[in-house]
């Protein structure tokens, strides 16, 4: 018994080395892509290079299809790239006389680095400083980009008009912990994205879109995120969608999420 009890302690301390040394591997899946490869997709799908001031590509720019009214910054999840999120963008463009930009991570698609949550973060903050000035910014974010769509929010609230978030969760830690109860997740997690605290310092409109079979994130932790959120705010729950199929919706529905975010606004300032 004694053999036992040692063998399957040893066994547990090397899968708890494991999982705290591969963490981001299970977090993050990011897709390379090479960038004429890249360069040549967009100009098929009719946007452009979005670059920061050293000229290195930092996501994609969907111009407005009309005269420009406002911006939507996109920060995809953990999955893919962000040339992928067309299924985004475009109705997004579709729906309001909106340009349009896609954040790539560092370590995604045509990006150098390595992700982790100071990476995501420092791409985000650098991005929103590239975003057009005097004219309404909304943020919009599939599930592990809550925590950056958080982030942003809280950090510029006077500056971003309305948030949408698909498949989101209240904090990182209560997502891993509930994959691996047998693990002290809490204490081995290096990469703490922390919506519901970043929130805090945010006031405007926020959407919340959850999937109630989600397999990934399950949708409790989307309505922690949105029952601790004091700010004007509207959530959908998707009757047996999973993770992957909330994302796409149409222009139609992305007209009454404008609606939403400016009517959220007229209130607070009292017209």
């Amino acid at each position: 018994m004694l053999r036992i009890c040692v063998t399957l302690g040893l066994v547990y301390l090397l899968f708890l080395l494991a999982v705290m040394f591969l963490q981001r591997r299970l977090i993050y899946f990011p897709t390379a892509m090479n960038p004429k490869v890249a360069e040549q997709i967009a100009r098929r799908g009719g946007f452009e290079a979005w670059r920061n001031s050293g000229g290195q590509i930092i996501g994609w720019h969907w111009p407005a299809l009309a005269a420009s009214s406002g911006a939507v910054l996109v920060v995809h999840g953990n999955g893919g790239c962000a040339i992928d999120r067309a299924y985004l963008a475009g109705p997004i463009r579709e729906a309001s006389a909106v340009d349009v930009f896609v954040l790539e991570y560092p370590g995604y698609g045509v990006r150098d680095g390595t992700p982790s949550e100071q990476s995501w973060l420092a791409a985000a903050d650098e991005a929103f400083e590239r975003l057009p000035k005097n004219v309404p910014i909304f943020v919009v974010s599939e599930s592990l980009g809550a925590g950056v769509a958080a982030h942003l929010a809280g950090l510029h609230n006077a500056n971003i008009s309305g948030v949408m978030l698909f498949a989101p969760y209240n904090d990182l830690a209560s997502v891993a912990q509930g994959k691996l109860p047998i693990l002290p997740v809490r204490l081995l997690l290096r990469d703490r994205f922390d919506p519901a605290r970043w929130l805090r310092n945010y006031h405007g409109p926020v959407g919340v879109v959850l999937a109630e079979a989600d397999e990934v994130i399950p949708a409790e932790y989307g309505r922690r995120l949105y029952e601790g959120y004091d700010g004007p705010k509207k959530i959908q729950i998707i009757p047996g969608a999973h993770h992957n199929d909330i994302a796409e919706q149409s222009p139609q529905w992305w007209k009454e999420i404008f609606s939403f975010w400016k009517n959220a606004e007229i209130r607070a300032r009292g017209l």
